[in-house]
C-alpha cells in the first residue's frame, strides 16, 4: 500500500556521521510503521529504504553532506509493514561548537508529483544501470542529466519540486 503525506506534514529525523538514527518525530514513527523510538533509535537509516532506491542516489547524498553541503532528493521509503511513501528531503550536517561535523538532520515533505514521475524513471534507469555495469555507470548518467538541464543535482531536485511541470527530466 502507498501512503501520502499531507502539505503540512514534516517527517524529521537525526542521524550520526555513520547514518545511524538518534532522533525520529511523531511523523518519522508514523511513516516509518514504528510504535515508539525504540525500534529505530541507534539503527541505520537505511531500515526505511524502499528496493527502488538506487545505490547511486546514497552516493550523492554522502558525497554531498560529508562536503558540508545540504542535499535536496526524493526518496522513496518503505515502513516496517512494507508501505512505501515518496518525500522530498532536505539533508543539512550539524557541527558541533569547533565546526567539526557531528551528525545529520533531515526534513522531509510531501513530493510533488512531477518530482516523482521524473525521478521514479531516472531511479529506474539507475538501478538497471547499476545491476548491468556499476554505479559508476548510473552517476556518469545523472551527470548527463544534468549538463543536459545545466543544472546542478539540489536545482534540479528544487525545480521539480517547486514547479510541479511533468516529465522533460529522462
Amino acid at each position: 500500500m502507498e501512503l501520502f503525506l499531507q502539505d503540512d506534514t514534516l517527517i524529521t529525523s537525526k542521524t550520526d556521521t555513520k547514518g545511524k538514527i538518534t532522533y525520529g518525530n511523531e511523523d518519522f514513527c508514523y511513516f516509518g510503521g514504528f510504535k515508539d523510538e525504540k525500534e529505530f533509535i541507534n539503527k541505520p537509516h537505511n531500515l526505511i529504504r524502499h528496493e527502488s532506491m538506487p545505490r547511486v542516489a546514497f552516493k550523492l547524498l554522502w558525497d554531498t553532506v560529508k562536503g558540508g553541503e545540504e542535499f535536496f532528493g526524493f526518496a522513496c521509503n518503505r515502513s516496517a509493514q512494507g508501505n512505501t511513501y515518496w518525500v522530498f528531503a532536505n539533508i543539512t550536517p550539524s557541527y558541533d561548537a569547533q565546526g567539526n561535523i557531528v551528525g545529520y538532520y533531515s526534513v522531509r515533505r510531501r513530493a510533488s508529483k512531477a518530482g516523482v514521475e521524473a525521478l521514479s524513471a531516472i531511479y529506474k534507469k539507475c538501478l538497471e544501470l547499476e545491476t548491468s555495469q556499476s554505479v559508476q555507470a548510473a552517476q556518469d548518467y545523472i551527470a548527463e542529466i544534468l549538463k543536459k538541464h545545466n543544472k546542478t543535482w539540489n536545482e534540479l531536485m528544487i525545480s521539480l519540486q517547486a514547479e510541479g511541470k511533468t516529465g522533460g527530466y529522462r
